[in-house]
């Protein structure tokens, strides 16, 4: 049985808004990664710590992301596990140099289509 929504199998809503998930944050950090040289906010990490905790509005903003994070790495590695998708080191990969809001979504996806081909019980 497919998941639908309006007629869109759910699969389609992910993928779209994994695409929207990684373009809205992936323009500035482009931007800001032409602007200063700091590549995707890696390549100079305590300027990257020190902008990201600059007052208690953005450190909220970042503890609540980071807490939110962790939270999803742990249950797609499990939701993985559960339902035989591999490599999930590569959710993993994604979440850490281009963030959840586009790898989230993807997942989803990706999991809506794996649980579409497995047998019914």
């Amino acid at each position: 049985m497919e998941r639908e929504t309006g007629g869109l199998r759910m699969e389609h809503v992910y993928f779209v808004l994994a695409v929207i998930g990684y373009i809205l944050p992936g323009v500035p950090m482009v931007r800001e990664s032409i602007e200063t040289g700091n590549i995707g906010f890696w390549t100079q990490p305590d300027r990257t710590i020190a902008e990201l905790f600059v007052n208690r509005t953005s450190t909220t903003f970042a503890l609540d992301l980071l807490g939110t994070v962790v939270v999803a790495l742990v249950w797609m590695t499990h939701e993985s596990r559960r339902i035989g998708m591999r490599a999930v080191w590569v959710f993993w990969l994604l979440t850490s140099t281009l963030g959840l809001a586009g790898t989230l979504p993807l997942f989803l996806a990706l999991r809506e289509r794996a649980l579409a081909r497995r047998p019914a019980s």
